[in-house]
């Protein structure tokens, strides 16, 4: 049936279709296209199930934590980028990156929601497959980690078979944090920040220093005036509890799968999960909160 445009030009149009602009690129004989750009051949070719028979929900498995290292992926590169700012006294540049972080956070966390769809019996299907393997083998995970402070040189040996992540997890150990890198910023920008904040060592997981208590309450109770550090303040805060909140999440959804099981890769599984809980990467950020007010 001939039908006439708002043009008036006959269009032999079906139903429920969008006919496509003639400027729209078709031939890619020599274009790059939306596939070869990100490599699609090779991201698509990496979904390779071991379960045999191939069980269904394998596939899901799969790509629930091959896009969460993509993801970390992302967050390693937006956080050095961050830690860099600050050593370049570019606040804005530092918060700017670790806000595009928090909002990755989210995204991963939300994840969770998805593989808690595996049921019990169908993780039990094909997790005699995985062998030892296990997250707790994330070295971009640990490599997050070690950069936001909670570092652990006695997990080097897991990646000995592994020397280019050996390697990144063996330089963030021996560098700053992201919290170092940022107090060494305020100290150079006028704040008073006590030598013991500045000469730590920084190869040693962090701990709170009480020393530190006094300036952040400072800023706190006078953040018109130290507006910048104040909003920095702030979005660590965000930045911790939302990797606290990623951590809970990974706990319920491993409890909801695999109980109370010790884990593939040889940990106590929920137990060891839940005492990562109690692990802080800025920690005088939420003490200040029980001096401010009293």
């Amino acid at each position: 049936m001939d039908t006439t445009g708002e043009e008036g030009t006959a269009m032999d149009v079906e139903a429920n279709t969008r006919p496509l602009e003639k400027e729209i690129v078709t031939d890619f004989r020599a274009r790059q296209s939306y596939g070869s750009y990100l490599a699609l051949d090779t991201l698509l070719d990496c979904q390779k199930p071991v379960s045999s028979p191939e069980h269904h929900d394998e596939m899901l498995f799969i790509v629930q934590h091959q896009t969460t290292e993509l993801w970390l992926k992302l967050v390693l590169h937006e956080t050095l980028a961050a830690r860099a700012a600050f050593d370049d006294d570019d606040m804005g540049k530092a918060l700017k990156c670790l806000a595009r972080v928090k909002h990755i956070q989210k995204t991963l966390t939300e994840q969770w929601s998805v593989l808690a769809t595996l049921t019990p019996t169908e993780y039990a299907e094909f997790r005699g497959f995985l062998g030892s393997s296990s997250g707790f083998q994330s070295y971009q995970y640990r490599a997050v980690e070690f950069l936001l402070g909670n570092k652990n040189a006695g997990i080097l040996p897991v990646f000995d078979a592994d020397p280019a992540a050996r390697r990144l997890l063996g330089a963030l150990l021996d560098e700053p944090s992201l919290y170092d890198a940022f107090w060494r910023c305020l100290a150079r920008r006028g704040y008073d920040v006590p030598a013991s904040a500045l000469e730590r060592d920084v190869t040693r997981a962090y701990v709170a220093n009480p020393e530190l208590i006094d300036l952040i309450a400072h800023v706190y109770r006078n953040s018109a005036e130290n507006w910048d550090a104040y909003e920095a303040f702030e979005e660590l805060v965000d930045l911790e509890e939302n990797f606290q909140l990623w951590r809970f999440r990974h706990m319920r959804t491993v409890a909801r799968t695999i109980g109370m099981k010790t884990g593939t890769g040889g940990s106590s599984g929920v137990g060891f999960l839940r005492r990562a809980l109690d692990l802080t990467f800025f920690p005088e950020l939420l003490e200040v909160r029980t001096v401010i007010g009293t």
